[in-house]
């Protein structure tokens, strides 16, 4: 892999006297879509607010080649950095069309982009946020982030999670045409999903790094895929529908 867009080495969170992360090392290539995964509680979201510096971190995080380990959550996410949150993260009391212009940094909003991936929020632009359905939701924290083209690197912490089949290929949609123009680091539970998307992974397991490499590679490796993920069998195809919100 060429000059990684971030490194991560050595990243420890401790919380509430918990050590939540052990030292996590991992590498974002400089295109494409590089996965993070792992079983619950292996440390995945809290890398991400570790690199985000959402939580007290200690190691080191390189983005775009500058230590960012002693930058505040603002100076970070101002270098270019686009986060849709686990939680999405959405304001509930402003409408659809608010919520999209207060994450505008550049001052040429690719609306289009985000208005053909999703036109729903063109539909719903006065819609207030807190009405929408969860998957209607995922589309305003992803829009917020495909809006600015200044972003040179997005981070997605697991945007398909609870959503109906029809809105999770609509959010595969949205990261694959994503990442034709920046990074990605995704964290993902939906392994089919991963297959389609990501070029690399990282796993995660206790708090540190346990394997890294061609996603394809570790996916196809069933022996390697239970031990690291919990999964008995060989990833090659989308798992079959299931319910969920919309």
């Amino acid at each position: 892999m060429t000059s990684p867009v971030l490194s991560v080495r050595g990243l420890k969170v401790v919380t509430g006297g918990r050590h939540i992360l052990h030292g996590v090392d991992l590498d974002v290539a400089p295109a494409g879509v590089t996965a993070l995964l792992g079983r619950n509680g292996a440390g995945k979201t809290t890398t991400v607010r570790g690199i985000l510096g959402l939580v007290p971190r200690t190691g080191s995080v390189r983005y775009g080649g500058d230590e960012t380990v002693t930058m505040t959550t603002h100076q970070i996410v101002r270098r270019g950095i686009g986060y849709v949150p686990e939680d999405r993260g959405v304001f509930a009391a402003l409408t659809v069309a608010e919520n999209l212009r207060l994450a505008e940094r550049d001052p040429d909003p690719a609306y289009g982009l985000v208005h053909e991936l999703f036109p729903e929020l063109r539909q719903r632009a006065r819609q207030a946020a807190g009405t929408l359905s969860g998957g209607q939701q995922q589309m305003v924290a992803i829009g917020r982030v495909l809006l600015n083209r200044g972003n040179r690197l997005i981070i997605a912490d697991e945007p398909t999670k609870g959503l109906a089949p029809r809105v999770v290929t609509e959010v595969a949609v949205a990261l694959e045409r994503a990442a034709q123009a920046v990074p990605v680091l995704l964290v993902e539970q939906n392994l089919a999903l991963v297959r389609r998307l990501a070029d690399h992974c990282v796993v995660l397991a206790d708090g540190r790094t346990a394997h890294a490499g061609p996603a394809a590679e570790l996916l196809a490796d069933a022996g390697k895929s239970r031990t690291l993920l919990g999964v008995g069998r060989r990833v090659d195809a989308p798992a079959p529908a299931s319910g969920g919100e919309s």
